[in-house]
């Protein structure tokens, strides 16, 4: 029997595995850099992992919010003209 890391190895380097790799790549490290780019934020003000927990939902809403809005302006200027 293979050992466990043998078997993940396996998996990883197969057609599946491969893809989906890449797209658990790509698809969380955007969020993160336009959260500390384009909304500058650097540091967790609150300490402690529910305070931390409590403000990354905030981060998150806000930036989901923030990403709705432009899609609707977005969607509405097109309807217009």
């Amino acid at each position: 029997m293979p050992s466990f890391k043998q078997q993940v190895r396996e998996k990883r380097h197969s057609e599946e595995g491969y893809a989906l790799s890449v797209r658990r790549m790509i698809e969380p490290e955007s969020v993160f850099g336009q959260i500390k780019n384009n909304r500058g934020f650097r540091r967790f003000l609150l300490r402690g992992l529910p305070k931390v927990s409590v403000e990354v939902g905030w981060l998150s809403l806000a930036h989901n919010l923030l990403k709705k809005m432009a899609v609707d302006q977005k969607r509405k200027a097109v309807g217009q003209g």
